[in-house]
């Protein structure tokens, strides 16, 4: 049993009240939040949705209860944002919020634990080692041979995330990961297409093929290089296609996951696409993936917006998330 859901969809403007858009924040995601947010204000606004932005970095959270919103578009990105912490703030006051629950958001957003429930349900995903220390990722890289990918286990935006070619830059990778969190992990490198797939309310949007020029798909080929190419769909072969839209919802689902979001592929000489990681509060900026795949399905960034604040409608799945994913 999964807990894919269905769209509610609502016509009038004026249903969805008071919104806030949550962007910014402490995470170090905060510069592509501030500019996914403010991309989705004006989308909002632009379609009659009486839209406002709140900072956490810059309002205290505890003056949000008595600000008058009636429903959350979050577009916070990492940490406090993407991870359930404020998913739980915001079901405890009763705040309809766009995306995930509670558990899928802190479970999407841990890496580690995302790749224990991939392997349980069979999905493919790169063969990884937990590291806590330099010790650790020495051995994982006498096991998995070079390149490997180094990433912290909490983080987004392949913030701190490295690539590492020969022993003599392990090191600093390693410190670098675990700067932002007591754990990381060691993968086998990849070698091959990288392929993303937005989901939107129960639906999977045609898939894009990334490719760049940088040494992976890192910070800079996301949001500064405009040299990265984008292709959607990423397969001209339908059947090729279809495999990664229902990978991408059995990942999605099998993380208790609902609303929208973005699963991220590689796939290696083999064919066999590996998932990497599902995102829940994928970015909304010019160069974001998530707008690619909506205009490729006929979808414009406005009604786009539109779409995912739908999403906060569906309070009972986000409730009942535990029992769908246990059952």
């Amino acid at each position: 049993m999964t807990c894919r859901e269905q769209r509610q969809a609502i016509t009038d403007a004026a249903a969805f009240g008071r919104v806030a858009v949550m962007l910014g924040g402490f995470s170090s995601e905060r510069e592509v939040s501030l500019a996914s947010g403010g991309a989705v204000l004006s989308a909002l606004q632009s379609r009659g949705i009486d839209a406002h932005a709140w900072d956490p970095a810059e309002k205290d959270f505890r003056q949000f209860a008595s600000a008058g919103f009636d429903r959350v578009w979050i577009a916070l990105h990492g940490p406090g944002g993407e991870d359930g912490a404020l998913q739980g703030a915001l079901q405890w006051l009763g705040m309809p919020y766009t995306g995930s629950g509670v558990m899928a958001s802190a479970i999407a957003m841990d890496k580690i634990r995302s790749k224990h429930i991939f392997r349980a349900a069979g999905i493919a995903t790169p063969d990884y080692r937990v590291i806590e220390s330099i010790e650790d990722a020495r051995l994982a890289a006498d096991e998995f041979g070079y390149p490997l990918v180094l990433k912290p286990s909490r983080e987004g935006s392949s913030v701190g995330m490295s690539k590492v070619f020969e022993k003599r830059e392990l090191e600093a990778a390693v410190e670098l990961a675990l700067s932002f969190d007591a754990s990381a992990i060691v993968e086998t490198c990849i070698v091959g297409k990288e392929i993303t797939v937005a989901v939107l309310q129960g639906a999977a949007l045609p898939s894009i093929r990334i490719e760049t020029p940088r040494v992976f798909y890192d910070y800079r080929a996301k949001y500064e290089s405009e040299r990265t190419r984008y292709t959607c769909p990423g397969s001209t072969d339908a059947d090729d296609e279809q495999q990664y839209l229902d990978l991408a919802l059995a990942a999605f689902d099998e993380l208790g996951c609902s609303g929208w979001g973005r699963v991220d592929f590689m796939t290696g000489k083999d064919g066999v696409p590996l998932v990497l990681e599902v995102n829940t509060v994928p970015g909304m900026t010019s160069h974001s993936l998530v707008p690619m795949a909506a205009k490729q399905a006929g979808m414009d960034f406005p009604e786009l917006c539109w779409r995912v604040l739908e999403t906060s409608a569906n309070a009972a799945i986000k409730a009942t998330e535990v029992a769908a994913h246990g059952a």
